[in-house]
């Protein structure tokens, strides 16, 4: 399937309160640097912020005076949050019903202050839901020109196949790094090529900031070497193994700094080797592959 979205993704789970807590202003000069930068994709949740910080991005967005059409904005639902916004919800748990589906879509083009949604995604996969509710939804939704496209998140092949059974799945944002490499392995990348599925990837950089394990290591070593042969940052190495994938790995990233956010858009510009980009798989993983 061709994308309508941007190569690379701006996540926006960091700029409210679970992260920088960023200001109106603050926000509106980082939808207008991404844009600068070619980044016109802005991934939301309704849970972020604890299911406040799409109505912060839609007060920027709305002061911003950029056009609707000019960018793609993504949200998803089903996780219900424990926190002081939703006191009811005793313990976390997904909902699937039709009518919460519906009204999660509507809530969050108002609180974004958009007419719809570029692309809706169910967050996680639940072990209630009913393809069937999920379908009703989404034909009202796509009905109504609420939603232009629907997929899942974080959803395994064969939850992807009990949607499918009902309804056009469009993406599927999964967890991909080069530390977090299992759909490379498990099929999940090649089913999604076979289904004509764009696959988004979350925490692109995966552990490789955040912990010095001797698998990170062992990359920082290698990274130094190939960002001198490529004349790169080690954060744009790490997106560009990502992209090198056939399957067109639209990577989603998470960060509000202005220098990691335009590495990261120049990162499809590195012409990684198909020798470089297995030497950073092996050194990862700390031995050869089968």
């Amino acid at each position: 399937m061709k994308s309508s979205f941007s190569r690379i993704i701006q996540g926006c789970m960091n700029w409210g309160v679970w992260g920088k807590s960023l200001s109106t202003s603050q926000m509106e000069e980082l939808i207008h640097f991404n844009l600068k930068k070619g980044i016109s994709s802005f991934d939301h949740a309704d849970i972020y912020g604890d299911y406040t910080t799409e109505n912060e991005f839609g007060k920027a967005f709305k002061n911003s005076s950029v056009k609707r059409e000019d960018i793609q904005l993504i949200s998803k639902c089903g996780i219900q949050y424990v926190g002081k916004t939703r006191p009811s919800n005793l313990v976390k748990h997904y909902q699937y019903d039709s009518d919460y589906i519906i009204y999660s879509a509507e809530k969050s083009i108002k609180d974004l202050n958009a007419d719809y949604l570029d692309l809706f995604l169910l967050h996680r996969p639940s072990p209630l839901m009913h393809p069937d509710e999920i379908q009703k939804a989404v034909e009202k939704l796509m009905g109504q020109g609420k939603i232009k496209m629907f997929g899942v998140s974080n959803f395994t092949s064969g939850q992807t196949d009990l949607i499918l059974s009902k309804t056009k799945v469009c993406v599927n944002q999964i967890q991909l790094s080069l530390s977090h490499n299992y759909p490379i392995f498990d099929s999940s990348l090649d089913y999604m090529m076979v289904n004509k599925i764009i696959p988004m990837s979350w925490s692109p950089l995966g552990s490789f900031y955040k912990n010095e394990s001797e698998n990170n290591k062992r990359v920082s070593i290698l990274l130094d070497e190939l960002s001198t042969k490529y004349n790169a940052s080690k954060d744009q190495l790490l997106i560009s193994w990502i992209l090198k994938h056939p399957s067109k790995v639209h990577p989603v990233i998470g960060t509000t700094n202005f220098e990691r956010i335009s590495n990261a858009s120049c990162a499809n510009e590195i012409m990684l080797s198909n020798i470089d980009w297995f030497r950073m798989l092996e050194t990862y993983l700390g031995h050869k592959l089968p």
